[in-house]
């Protein structure tokens, strides 16, 4: 009985299932990276282990193209290598080796901005704009940037109420938020209302969209006196005349 329960637990054909494998320290790599890399671990002669750790890394850069976008991507795939390797790897890297630490250290704590806004809905941003358009000498470049910063403010305050607001509105609470240091020239407009909606996301537009779609399935629907208007078999006023003129009435 013993024997037969020895037999069935031998897997055949040497199938090893990965619940049995060891865990995986980096799984976008794979299991044969790390398999590469604990073999590197086991290599006595420096210069060979040297050879294949490039050999892995260029293979580790071919698997994961994305990190090419990061900067020093090549930085960041020496340091996947030694975590890998559980910090083992002895090899001559042509960046320092990170310690065990950086893994587990938690990093600070990121302060939330503790600073109160007059106007939620502009953002901190537009006030940061606002404090340094105030400190700009008069000219046309700070004319320039106070007409952009009010028609952002219009954009903004439209994204939060999605009704028509008027210019005077925005422009009041320009000067309020710069404690009346900016004004706009007499002759400025802000931008269209219109135009400004029909470039936030298409939020309009999809409702515009979705109105048609309502009206055209409209057609397809039923009349006012609840009949089918739909074509083929439908029985609509001019079916039941046909009809009629069939039966000879």
């Amino acid at each position: 009985m013993a024997k037969k329960q020895e037999a069935s637990n031998d897997k055949p054909h040497g199938i090893l299932y990965n619940t049995a494998q060891p865990h995986l320290i980096i799984p976008e790599y794979g299991r044969n990276i790390q398999k590469l890399v604990q073999y590197t671990c086991t290599i006595k002669n420096k210069e060979e282990r040297n050879n294949v750790a490039h050999a892995i890394i260029a293979i580790m850069g071919r698997l994961n193209p994305q990190l090419r976008d990061i900067t020093d991507f090549r930085h960041k795939l020496w340091d996947h290598l030694f975590i890998i390797s559980n910090f083992k790897l002895d090899v001559d890297a042509p960046y320092p080796k990170p310690s065990k630490e950086i893994l587990t250290t938690k990093p600070e704590r990121v302060k939330y901005p503790s600073a109160k806004m007059k106007f939620r809905h502009y953002g901190r941003a537009v006030e940061l704009m606002i404090e340094k358009a105030s400190a700009m000498k008069n000219g046309e470049e700070k004319t320039a940037f106070i007409e952009a910063i009010a028609n952002l403010m219009k954009k903004s305050y439209l994204v939060w109420n999605r009704d028509t607001v008027s210019d005077s509105v925005i422009l009041q609470e320009l000067e309020d938020l710069s404690k009346g240091k900016l004004k706009v020239p007499e002759n400025f407009r802000l931008t269209n209302t219109y135009d400004i909606l029909s470039k936030t996301k298409g939020i309009n537009n999809r409702d515009d969209r979705a109105g048609e779609r309502r009206r055209e399935g409209n057609g397809g629907g039923r009349d006012n006196r609840g009949r089918d208007n739909r074509g083929g078999g439908g029985r609509n006023n001019g079916g039941r005349h046909n009809n009629n003129r069939r039966r000879g009435r």
